[in-house]
């Protein structure tokens, strides 16, 4: 069976002989082994990471704008490749994994831009023959820590940003779903990009600890679990890093009364179920205002029951399996306990089989209806193809519910109402919003993050964000004096 090693100093290598499965959701069965690291291969990565970072930083931006647009025309060519790649072994579809790459994408687009992005302030005569200028220079050695659910894209919102402005970057990437990494590495070796400048080390928590512990990496970034990015956020600010920690989600969609029912049940049934749930922008909770709610309800739910559930490598699928038999499990305990909540069961997930896939990981859509503010199921992230109806009786309720939940990754509404859709998008205490739009994932050159509990850290991912995060700010005042000696001058510096 194949082994997947780290990906350092432009070749495959691994020192471990601790090796743990990597399954196909859809079949339940291992499709590859790969290599947790131990110290010694950290400590290779790292070496290679200081070693190629200072002759990298002393590239222009001009260069190395240019290996980042090369990187982006051979990720175009591989897509039909990165993208199976993803499929099979996190089992999402097809069409899913081209678009996740696409989003990917869109940062490497962004990075190619980074002369420009890493322009000064200049300020002439800031005092008498006095000027004064910034400049933003590399940190050092970054690291990235990334889930499952998006293997190419989620890594692609840190490295390609992180480099452009003159960093080393070593990824982390999900255990569950490794290879992707490895393709990605091997495209910016073809794309030019030197030796070492972007490394790849498999692993587990053991690896983040060397991450979060070394001296010598001077950020991370990390995409997951709310707890994973508090103790994440905590462990790196204790060891002087720079940290970007993006937790859980718990996004709502409000629908209102006066809102295009049809275009709402659409953007619900593939935000709430597509990619099997297992999205951090997913809605997990529709909001429904008023008179709409049984209109739309009885529409999610005929809807939500044609949904074609398979494997990736069916044509047809919409939506293929969660990611591993454990996090079935969770999911389904969680139907359990709605149900003994006292949440209504309209659609139950946990009935569905494919022919032929009778050991894949397979839930099909989920559906409760008047579901309660202190039910498990509304409080907690379930990442699965569950939604929640939530019933309210006007739009502050809807607000208020929003604002008071302890997650504020993204929301969305649902209405004809400018003055509403105004309202929504100034008073709601989220950090990602959409008005008619499911799933507001900004565009790269937008950046991505949530408030509350659901961002750690000072900085939202790529964007100008992203170039802040990934630099550190200088500014010179500078002065040519005459030959002319006042003495010192023991006041604070005016005009």
């Amino acid at each position: 069976m194949k082994v997947i090693k780290n990906y350092v100093h432009g070749k495959e290598q691994s020192t471990s002989k601790k090796l743990i499965d990597v399954y196909d959701p859809s079949k339940g069965e291992p499709c590859a082994r790969v290599a947790l690291s131990n110290n010694q291969d950290f400590e290779i990565a790292l070496k290679s990471s200081i070693s190629s970072q200072l002759e990298w930083s002393k590239q222009t931006p001009l260069k190395r704008s240019r290996i980042l647009a090369k990187y982006k025309s051979l990720i175009e060519r591989d897509t039909d490749k990165l993208a199976e790649i993803i499929s099979i072994e996190h089992g999402k579809t097809l069409e899913d994994a081209k678009g996740s790459i696409t989003r990917g994408l869109e940062v490497v687009e962004f990075a190619v831009g980074i002369p420009h992005l890493l322009k000064g302030e200049f300020s002439q005569n800031v005092g008498s023959n006095i000027d004064s200028w910034s400049i933003r220079q590399p940190l050092g050695v970054c690291a990235g820590v990334t889930p499952f659910n998006f293997p190419a894209m989620v890594p692609m919102w840190m490295f390609p940003i992180s480099i452009a402005c003159g960093n080393s970057f070593i990824l982390k990437p999900s255990e569950k779903d490794p290879s992707c990494s490895l393709k990605l590495a091997e495209l910016f070796s073809e794309a030019g990009l030197p030796d070492g400048v972007f490394n790849v080390v498999q692993g587990d928590k053991e690896v983040v600890d060397m991450i979060l512990n070394s001296s010598q990496i001077k950020s991370i970034s990390f995409v997951g679990s709310t707890p994973v990015a508090k103790y994440i956020y905590k462990e790196a600010a204790k060891n002087l890093k720079r940290v970007q920690s993006l937790g859980g989600a718990k996004n709502h969609l409000v629908v209102m009364p006066d809102a295009n029912l049809d275009q709402a049940v659409d953007g619900i049934i593939g935000a709430a179920y597509g990619s099997a749930g297992e999205r951090c922008m997913a809605v997990s909770v529709a909001v429904a205002v008023g008179e709409i709610a049984d209109k739309l309800v009885n529409k999610i739910h005929t809807k939500s029951q044609s949904l074609k559930v398979g494997p990736w490598s069916h044509n047809d699928s919409e939506m293929g399996p969660v990611i591993s038999k454990e996090h079935k499990e969770k999911i389904e305990q969680y139907i359990e306990q709605g149900v003994k909540e006292g949440a209504l069961l309209l659609e139950d997930g946990r009935k569905i089989k494919i022919q032929g896939y009778e050991n894949g990981y397979f839930l099909g859509p989920t559906l409760f209806d008047k579901v309660k503010e202190n039910m498990s199921i509304y409080k907690e992230e379930i990442f699965g193809p569950v939604l929640s109806v939530i019933r309210v009786k006007d739009y502050d309720s809807a607000v208020g519910l929003i604002n008071d939940h302890q997650y504020g990754n993204g929301t969305s509404i649902y209405t004809s109402n400018g003055d509403i859709a105004r309202h929504f998008t100034t008073n709601i205490k989220i950090g990602m919003v959409g008005v008619n739009v499911p799933i507001p994932v900004p565009m790269a050159f937008h950046s991505f993050g949530g408030w509350k509990e659901s961002l750690f850290g000072d900085y939202a991912m790529h964007g100008e964000e992203g170039v802040r995060f990934y630099t550190q700010l200088k500014t010179t005042t500078s002065r040519w004096p005459e030959n002319i000696i006042s003495g010192p001058e023991f006041k604070m510096p005016t005009n």
